[in-house]
Formats: structure tokens, C-alpha cells, sequence
């Protein structure tokens, strides 16, 4: 069992060897049932398959059980937001795409297919995925930039009745709890009671935001790139404005400096930069996540004269925030579960299963997993399986 913790050590990559692992691609298909004498290839295709189809003619909810449709998650992209290369095509996106891939056979057992778009029309993209819906029992939504891929997230959740999900917003935003909640105790602070300002109001910052708010934070302040969110504003988008009436309860104005004033969290989802004397205004023993990679809104070592807790999205450093400690083991326990959709109450409780982990040696250095942790994805997927088995009780 891998079970890392503490100080991060930073990894030197050649080319070579970088090139080197992604020639021909990382991943490949694999057969399950053998096809070593006609008896297999009869059973395997021809004719034995045509019984196999027929019966699922007949009731097709035997696709769940002799395909793999159920158990496969479909990666897909338009490549707009890859990364911190930006717009760079569908082409370009697919190496992620099939790193994606990886992770979810690595970590949760799952097999999922890179889907690569040649258009950025939502509606063509939605149109796409429900021709192909019979094929896969989950959407793993990748790199699709804002304000676009809220709008694509809402309504394939609608078109598909399965699991979908932007992992850039969502993923990101159940580690951040994960690891707030575990830095709130090394503080000494209730998780509730605390200040949090976001920086950048895309994908990510508008995800941290709203599990931050179903999570029982009332004090949320949202920043983009024109300063402090709020209700007064007329140059907000749909979205913005909507999280305009949901946070920001002081009717704070102004930018950084204005939102920092007395805050207890940074936490910075933005490719902008935080200077130095506005960290001075937060309060005692702060927390402070840079996230934005490769180069954090603060460098690690600045925020930690401002603050106890310290957290970036880098390898190099503690406290690596990693959408791996969350993605796959949601996806994982949604499938397991039946689950037709990923609930705010799915996240939640694969936020607490991910700081769970972190025992006695909780430190202002360790309040989160390592990725490489092979604790984590049971403990989420049986998590996100409860909160599935929770709600359909509920219901009843």
C-alpha cells in the first residue's frame, strides 16, 4: 500500500523520457474473456454474440451487464482550456486526454476512451455525445473553457441521465474542501465560521464556490478579474450574477486588497497574481491555496510568512491540491451505484472520505493525501456510494 505523506520532492524530466512513454500513445485495449480455439471466437462473436444482442434487443438493460458500456467513462474535450496551454485544439488535447484515461484504469479500475472534438458549438458537441450515448455509462468532461462548459455540464446532465461531469470545475473543488477542512482543524477553526476569498470566477472558482456554500461556508467571496463579484455590478455574466446573490454577505467592494481585509482563506484559481501586501490584511494564523500551475498566485514561501497553512497545486510543494484524490473514485461510486447523476451530496462526502485519510499525522504540512495514496479511491467511491444509497432512501 502507497501511503505518502508530508514535504514533496520536485522531479527532474528529460524529454527524452517524456516523449519516450507517450510514443504510441499510453493506452491500449485488452480482451477479458480468451480467444484461443473457435469454441472462444463462437462464444466471443459469431454466433454466439447474436444471442447476446437479441437478448438485449429484448430488454436493453442487458447492456449494463454483457457490455462494457456501463462501466466505461468517455474523456472528452474541444481542447480550449488544456492545462495551462490555453486553446490549442482537439489534436493537441488528446495526450491529456489518454493521461485522463490512465488514471482512471490506475486508480479506480475503470476503463474509459479519449473523445476528442473537432468543434467548440456546444450544441453540436451535446448532439454528438447523445448519438454515442449507447456506448458509454459515464461523461468525464476535460478542458472546456468557461463560461461555456457550464452551460455543456447542465444540459448533457439533462440530455444523457448519466453520470457527467467537468472534473476541472468539480474536481478541483472537492480536494479544495478536502483540504480546508483539515486546515481548519490545524487552525483551530470551525470550517464554517470561516472567511474565504476566491480568486477567479471560471470553471474552478465558480466549482470551489458553490461546494464551499453546500458545505455550510456562508462567508464566500468571489473575485475575477475586474475585482470583488457583487450584486451592484453591471458587467457580469449570467453565472456571475447568480453567484453575485449568493456570496459576498458583507457587500465587500473593490479588489484583492478590499476582499483579503480580515479574510481567513486565499484561495486562488486564476492566472493572476496576488501582491504581497494584501496577504498582510488576513487574519491571524490564515490559510492560503495558490493553485494555479505551474506558477501559484503567490510562491509558497512568500504566502508562508501570511500564513500557517500553505497549499499549492504543484508536486513540489506540500499540500498538493490533485483532482486524482477525487475524479476517480466519484465516477468509480456513481457506476457502482447506479447513480443517473453526480449530486452536490456525492462531493461533499468524497471531500470528507479524501481528508479522512490524513490520521494523527495531520500537520500544517500534511492536511491532504498524497495522489499516489491507494487509500484514497476505495474510500471515496464507498463514500459517493452511500451518499447515492442515502438519497435513494430519501426519496422513498
Amino acid at each position: 500500500m502507497t501511503t505518502e505523506t508530508g514535504n514533496s520532492a520536485r522531479i527532474d524530466l528529460t524529454s527524452e523520457e517524456i516523449f519516450s512513454a507517450h510514443e504510441g500513445g499510453k493506452l491500449q485495449i485488452g480482451l477479458t474473456a480468451p480467444l484461443e480455439t473457435k469454441r472462444d471466437l463462437s462464444i466471443a462473436y459469431t454466433p454466439g454474440v447474436a444471442q447476446v444482442s437479441r437478448a438485449i434487443n429484448t430488454d436493453p438493460e442487458l447492456a449494463r451487464k454483457y457490455t462494457w458500456a456501463s462501466r466505461l467513462v468517455a474523456v472528452v474535450s474541444d481542447g480550449t482550456a488544456v492545462l495551462g496551454l490555453g486553446n490549442i485544439g482537439a489534436a493537441a488535447s488528446l495526450p491529456v486526454m489518454e493521461g485522463k484515461a490512465a488514471l482512471f484504469k490506475q486508480f479506480a479500475g475503470l476503463d474509459s476512451i479519449p473523445l476528442v472534438l473537432e468543434t467548440t458549438d456546444v450544441d453540436e458537441i451535446i448532439e454528438t455525445l447523445v448519438r454515442l450515448r449507447s456506448s458509454f455509462g459515464a461523461v468525464n468532461l476535460e478542458d472546456i473553457s468557461a463560461p461555456r462548459c457550464f452551460e455543456l455540464e447542465a444540459r448533457l446532465i439533462e440530455a444523457l441521465d448519466m453520470p457527467v461531469m467537468h472534473d476541472d470545475q468539480h474536481g478541483t473543488a472537492v480536494v479544495a474542501l478536502a483540504a480546508l477542512t483539515n486546515a481548519a482543524k490545524v487552525v483551530n477553526r470551525e470550517l464554517s465560521s470561516l472567511k474565504v476569498v476566491i480568486s477567479g470566477a471560471g470553471a474552478a472558482g465558480i466549482a470551489v464556490a458553490e461546494i464551499l456554500l453546500a458545505a455550510g461556508i456562508a462567508d464566500v467571496t468571489l473575485l475575477d478579474s475586474r475585482g470583488i463579484i457583487h450584486s451592484d455590478r453591471g458587467d457580469l455574466t449570467d453565472i456571475k450574477a447568480a453567484y453575485a446573490a449568493r456570496t459576498n454577505p458583507r457587500g465587500t467592494t473593490g479588489g484583492s486588497a478590499q476582499a483579503l481585509n480580515g479574510a481567513d482563506v486565499f484561495i486562488g484559481v486564476s492566472s493572476g497574481t496576488i501582491p504581497e501586501e494584501t496577504l498582510e490584511k488576513m487574519s491571524e494564523d490564515a490559510i492560503i491555496f495558490a493553485l494555479s500551475n505551474p506558477d501559484p498566485e503567490v510562491h509558497p514561501e512568500t504566502a508562508a510568512k501570511f500564513a500557517k497553512v500553505v497549499a499549492t497545486g504543484r508536486s513540489d510543494f506540500p499540500n498538493q491540491i490533485n483532482n486524482v484524490l477525487a475524479f476517480p473514485g466519484i465516477f468509480r461510486g456513481a457506476l457502482d451505484a447506479g447513480a443517473r447523476r453526480i449530486t452536490s451530496a456525492m462531493k461533499v462526502a468524497a471531500a470528507d472520505a479524501i481528508a479522512g485519510i490524513v490520521g494523527d499525522d495531520l500537520a500544517a504540512d500534511y492536511i491532504i493525501p498524497s495522489p499516489l495514496d491507494s487509500r484514497v479511491a476505495p474510500a471515496v467511491t464507498a463514500a459517493v456510494m452511500s451518499a447515492v444509497d442515502k438519497a435513494d432512501h430519501s426519496v422513498r
